[in-house]
């Protein structure tokens, strides 16, 4: 069979990349309809290379359509995504508006993809980046033995904030290089040979990004317990988040027990020889452009026997968001 795929937010830096994943992985589409704001409708953006002429965003849009991808902010799904559920169509929102619904679930395909089965409303929510490949490193240790306690720092990329912050990064860098002072009109500072921390203020001094770190691993891995203790950080890097992760289960493991673990998982690639040399190491840069979860520097801690860090990098765009939607879509209609 195949299928009617409508993008929403098709212009945007992820309803880009949707697209390009939705070729590459040869999902069957009998036809792609990319929608975007009224703003936007009338440009072209390509698939499979050819070029598609960008529709608005309306209801009407989603007529005989099986699956919509969206990515085009908070606003417009919880606006949306109801609507084009209600015609029929299987809903997978990149936006952070359906994540934590009881009725809507929250998926990463290696860790949980049964939980897709069952969607009330017709919508899959699809994780935050730095959540989703964070718990596909997890998940194995998970399964050897319960997580406790998972402590987090992620040193997240310029691409995270949009196409308008990747600009600003370029610019910046070739003002820094020229002697000029960064403009600065994204970003709250410049992010040029600098670290931000940039999202929206949450509760207790905590931003929005760290507090979804919180509560989307734990409803992903289904352990309402787990302790979760993030701090997010955006660096001037373009593309690939990265994430200094310590681990503590019920039981104490090994670095060999968890390298064994992850050698064999869904969705990883073990770049680990058990010693340290420098530069061996999982990297951003050349993780950009592909679909694998990378993970690393697999160590005990010195001070807690038995808990285990660990160096994680993937791909924003990809991984940590279009090629996540995609795999959903996968999942349901594909196998």
């Amino acid at each position: 069979m195949s299928y009617v795929v409508a993008v929403v937010g098709a212009t945007g830096v992820v309803g880009r990349e949707m697209l390009n994943v939705l070729a590459q992985r040869k999902f069957p589409a009998k036809r792609v309809l990319p929608l975007a704001s009224k703003r936007s409708a009338g440009s072209e953006v390509t698939f499979n290379g050819q070029k598609l002429t960008v529709e608005e965003a309306t209801p009407d849009r989603f007529e005989g359509v099986d699956v919509v991808l969206f990515s085009a902010g908070g606003s417009v799904s919880r606006e949306l995504a109801p609507q084009a559920a209600a015609r029929g169509a299987v809903v997978i929102d990149n936006s952070s508006a359906w994540r934590m619904d009881d009725e809507v679930p929250l998926v990463v395909p290696e860790v949980n993809m049964a939980a897709a089965k069952d969607r009330p409303k017709g919508i899959i929510a699809n994780p935050n980046c730095s959540t989703i490949q964070m718990v596909v490193a997890l998940k194995p240790i998970h399964d050897l033995s319960p997580i406790e306690h998972v402590i987090v720092s992620t040193y997240q990329a310029a691409s995270g904030k949009g196409h308008a912050a990747l600009e600003e990064l370029e610019r910046q860098t070739a003002d820094m290089a020229a002697g000029r002072e960064p403009e600065v009109k994204v970003f709250p500072a410049p992010i040029a040979g600098n670290l931000l921390m940039d999202w929206k203020p949450g509760e207790g001094g905590y931003s929005e990004e760290e507090l979804k770190l919180v509560n989307e691993t734990r409803k992903i891995l289904g352990a309402p317990d787990i302790g979760v203790s993030p701090t997010c950080v955006r660096v001037p890097v373009a593309t690939s988040h990265s994430e200094a992760v310590l681990v503590r289960c019920k039981d104490k493991l090994t670095p060999e027990q968890v390298r064994k673990a992850l050698s064999t998982a869904p969705g990883v690639v073990l770049q680990d020889e058990g010693t340290y040399v420098p530069g061996a190491h999982p990297q951003p840069r050349p993780a950009a452009g592909t679909d694998p979860v990378f993970v690393g520097r697999i160590r005990e801690d010195l001070a807690l026997p038995g808990a285990i860090h660990l160096w994680i990098v993937a791909d924003n765009l990809r991984k940590g968001a279009a090629l996540n939607a995609v795999q959903i879509a996968e999942g349901i209609f594909t196998r």
